[in-house]
């Protein structure tokens, strides 16, 4: 773990702190506009967000414990560090897993319709918080790159193209419910949900596994990117 002041170690896990809060709610909304339709994408993205949210709780965790425990040595950092960001690779890559198996196994018999505004509108101020989180875990990461705020950035930018392809799937489920491309809409949107949370493992992972070549070079407590 990196070696930050102790208003930017405060900053930081109130951020990660703050974002495990507003997700809390999410898995119980989600899960209750799942009951009101029949939409593959948005019981999809139940499980998604509710694979984040035990992702979320340890990553602020193992931040905490290692911003009130500074005398642990180089390698335990790095191993807590490591396993925070393979917990991160791993709720995204179940959430593509069980999509994935979710799609194929409703295919012959999925049948869009149901009460999906819910879920439109979870989905719609979830890109909205996530983003602003991207955002912010980006800037945090720049001005000093630590792989726990590295893993969260990934997982925010995740989440909010996620959000968007949601959005995509129940605004076509909303507006056009009878016609046939509807049922591909949906069922495509889970596709490309899976496909990206899948990619985004395998970045994930490797942040974990190599942080320093994830991150970029540091400089003087500074991260420069390389391009």
């Amino acid at each position: 773990m990196n070696t930050f002041s102790q208003e930017q170690s405060a900053n930081r896990e109130k951020t990660l702190l703050i974002a495990l809060l507003l997700s809390m709610w999410a898995p119980l909304a989600t899960g209750i506009a799942v009951i009101m339709s029949t939409s593959t994408t948005q019981l999809a993205d139940f499980i998604r967000r509710s694979a984040e949210l035990v992702a979320l709780f340890v990553s602020w965790w193992v931040f905490r414990y290692l911003a009130r425990n500074k005398e642990l040595g180089s390698e335990k950092k790095a191993r807590m560090e490591k396993i925070s960001g393979l917990c991160v690779a791993a709720a995204l890559g179940v959430s593509a897993i069980v999509m994935l198996v979710l799609v194929v196994s409703r295919i012959g018999t999925f049948e869009p319709g149901g009460n999906v505004y819910p879920g439109l509108v979870i989905a719609t101020l979830g890109m909205i918080v996530n983003t602003g989180f991207w955002r912010r875990y980006s800037r945090l990461n720049h001005e000093q790159y630590n792989p726990i705020i590295d893993a969260q950035r990934q997982l925010y930018r995740a989440k909010a193209f996620v959000d968007l392809s949601v959005i995509i799937a129940l605004g076509a489920v909303a507006i056009i419910p009878t016609h046939p491309v509807t049922r591909y809409i949906d069922l495509l949107g889970s596709f490309a949900l899976a496909a990206y949370l899948l990619w985004s493992s395998v970045q994930t992972a490797q942040g974990a596994v190599h942080p320093k070549k994830a991150g970029g070079s540091i400089t003087a407590g500074k991260q420069v990117n390389v391009s």
